[in-house]
């Protein structure tokens, strides 16, 4: 489609697509993306500092992954699983298998995370044939209606359409809340034992609780990284009253915390796990993951999917899988995510408006705060956003407030590319705090 014809669809996009779809931040329209960049309509090159969200890890359009895919296509576009079987997705299952934690080795692939959580909350619900879900305050895990019932990172996910599944919620830890004197792992596994207790004396009966979900570092929630002793005093309460534990990976896996799962990142492995978003390099995929014991007793009929684990993204997530340990993304995460946050702290020494800096790999939360009022400054990400993007560089938001910005560039990013989208950022933070200053002057 010639670029004049592209210009004129873009002006019809609020009137085509529902506001739900075409209201986020920025629409940028691109005609192609490569490695860490993305192509504009407007001939520019854009450093991609998003990854799509955290979906292509191995970076845009990857060599293998793109011949995986013709490859594939040469054979089989699609596949509902259990009608016919195919190589891919046998392939898949086995080579993930083995990177998963624990005995997590069975798998129900779909198409999303949100489908993902599904599977994992109805996996949980008939395996343990109890009622009710335990979630944590600020957790982001989709927005059907299973999904939404256990995501509290924003209330205007949940506006007029409260779910109808009863679920119960205990507070997310923050670091930032500790007390200086006190261990963080140790003040926030205490903290957890007191609210779990009265949760489970008050409201719920641990006995009817089938499961606890949560992110082990939460994502849209604000990229809020949780002490290692914290989750490990959730698997223990688990154990204890014989709860099964589902960690959202969505959004932290295949190699985003440095590790293939947040999971091994923490040392603590959950009994089933939603994994979704960098499976693929960019093609729908997802999988609800449990031992094949406890899968076992979700028979056949209790769920099903009829795109789920399409043979060309099962392909694409084999290459992907192959190009993480060939090119040991895993390393570069955890070198250069390292690198990453060495400097967005150096940049919070200088500048009024950096209120925190947090991350792990490369995951990274830039939280910014009105440096007169001191609060949470969700107006002064979209103008940092903003002022990055005409620089040549995006970037995306999280937090309740959308006061955060998350720095999620694909692994294959190198210590060059960093510095210059750094570099960019600081840029944009520099003339945005200054613009404060010149209205608080002028006032």
């Amino acid at each position: 489609m010639q670029q004049t014809q592209w210009g004129h669809l873009t002006e019809k996009l609020s009137s085509m697509l529902a506001p739900s779809m075409a209201k986020d931040h920025p629409n940028l329209p691109v005609v192609k993306a490569e490695g860490c960049y993305y192509y504009g309509l407007d001939g520019k090159e854009y450093l991609d500092f998003t990854s799509g969200i955290a979906v292509e890890n191995v970076g845009h359009r990857h060599p293998k992954v793109v011949q995986a895919i013709k490859d594939g296509v040469d054979h089989l576009m699609h596949g509902p699983s259990g009608v016919i079987i195919y190589e891919s997705i046998l392939r898949l299952a086995e080579t993930l298998g083995k990177k998963m934690p624990g005995n997590l080795d069975c798998f129900f692939f779909a198409n999303s995370g949100t489908e993902a959580i599904e599977g994992a909350l109805k996996l949980a619900k008939y395996a343990t044939k109890r009622p009710y879900v335990v979630s944590f305050t600020g957790c982001f895990h989709g927005r059907s209606i299973g999904a939404l019932s256990v995501t509290t990172s924003k209330s205007k996910y949940r506006k007029y359409m409260q779910p109808s599944w009863l679920t119960y919620q205990l507070p997310y830890a923050n670091p930032a809340e500790c007390p200086a004197s006190e261990d963080p792992d140790t003040y926030f596994a205490d903290k957890l034992e007191k609210e779990a207790a009265s949760l489970f004396s008050h409201q719920v009966d641990p006995e009817e609780v089938a499961c606890m979900i949560l992110e082990p570092v939460l994502g849209e929630g604000g990229y809020i990284i949780p002490p290692a002793g914290w989750l490990k005093k959730i698997r223990e309460i688990c154990d204890r009253h014989g709860i099964l534990l589902i960690f959202d990976e969505v959004q932290t896996g295949f190699g985003r915390t440095g590790e293939m799962f947040a999971a091994q990142t923490f040392g603590v492995t959950p009994d089933i796990m939603a994994i979704a978003k960098g499976i693929a390099a960019g093609l729908p995929l997802s999988a609800t993951v449990a031992s094949k014991e406890l899968m076992e007793k979700w028979p056949l009929g209790s769920h099903g999917t009829t795109f789920g684990g399409n043979p060309l993204a099962c392909s694409a997530a084999l290459a992907s899988l192959e190009v993480i340990d060939e090119e040991r993304l895993l390393d570069n995460c955890k070198e250069t995510g390292a690198y990453a946050l060495t400097k967005l702290k150096e940049m919070q020494e200088k500048y009024d408006v950096i209120g925190a800096v947090r991350g792990t790999g490369l995951m990274l939360g830039i939280e910014l705060v009105h440096p007169v009022t001191g609060q949470k400054d969700g107006a002064g990400v979209m103008d940092v956003l903003d002022r990055a993007l005409e620089k040549g560089v995006l970037f995306y938001l999280c937090g309740n407030q959308g006061e955060v910005i998350r720095m999620i560039p694909p692994l294959t990013i190198t210590r060059e590319q960093i510095d210059k989208g750094l570099a960019v950022l600081e840029e944009a933070i520099e003339e945005y705090q200054s613009s404060l200053y010149v209205k608080k002057e002028g006032n």
